[in-house]
């Protein structure tokens, strides 16, 4: 008898943690369908499809209709040409938990993204490159913070004294990115690094030298720049 007791026992905390172990995969399913469908509900709208420093743009239009496959979209004429893929894209969708997809008249993925940061989207074309979709105010506000980039700069160390000055221009040196000039008598770490390009990036300032290394800066709550990551002798971008 008392072997029986024990073998009761073992099976109800065997289903205990089956039920347990349910309740925690149907927790999870709610939840993920929570995610899908608040996307499904806060996609309608303008949006911006770019490259990632806006050098092409396209403004796309989701609807909440359906769509075939999909949800209705419209795009701005001037979108094929600016980014000649977009010529295929028929409606978009959300796709798993997190995707959203512009597709074809099939339903197949003409670019598929994937939410980086609040509000911004990343999608890869395998040959092309990186493309971004953003809300198309918030994308406009940022190019409007890129022209205010541009012009005459001061490098400082942490105690203020000044190593450098540099010139961002809107002079495009490759797809995305800019010129940017030193003055003379830098500091040598910054002569040698001699950045030839930026870009303004997710936010951040994005010096380049020839070599392909970058250096990235981070506004702070001083309206000046700080390079990151920040060290005890911090660099420091500041307007003129």
């Amino acid at each position: 008898m008392r072997n029986l007791r024990v073998v009761a026992s073992a099976v109800a905390a065997h289903l205990a943690a089956i039920g347990a172990v349910a309740a925690s995969l149907a927790a999870i399913g709610i939840a993920h369908a929570q995610d899908a469908s608040s996307l499904k509900k806060s996609m309608p709208g303008q949006w911006e499809l770019s490259t990632t420093e806006r050098s092409k743009t396209c403004v796309v239009t989701m609807k909440a209709d359906a769509a075939g496959q999909g949800y209705k979209l419209e795009l701005e004429p001037a979108c094929k040409t600016a980014l000649p893929f977009t010529k295929d894209i028929v409606a978009w969708s959300v796709r798993g938990l997190d995707i959203v997809r512009l597709q074809d008249a099939t339903g197949e993925a003409v670019i598929d993204f994937t939410e980086v940061e609040a509000g911004i989207f990343e999608g890869l074309r395998q040959g092309e490159g990186v493309y971004i979709l953003q809300d198309l105010a918030a994308a406009r506000s940022m190019a409007k913070s890129m022209d205010q980039m541009i012009g005459d700069w001061a490098m400082v160390r942490g105690n203020g004294q000044p190593v450098c000055g540099l010139t961002l221009t809107n002079t495009e040196a490759a797809p995305d990115n800019f010129q940017v000039f030193l003055k003379p008598k830098c500091d040598a770490a910054i002569a040698q690094f001699n950045p030839t390009q930026w870009r303004l990036e997710r936010g951040q300032i994005i010096l380049m030298s020839k070599s392909g290394g970058t250096w990235q800066f981070e506004a702070d709550d001083n309206a000046q720049w700080r390079r990151v990551p920040d060290t005890a002798d911090p660099l420091i971008m500041l307007r003129q």
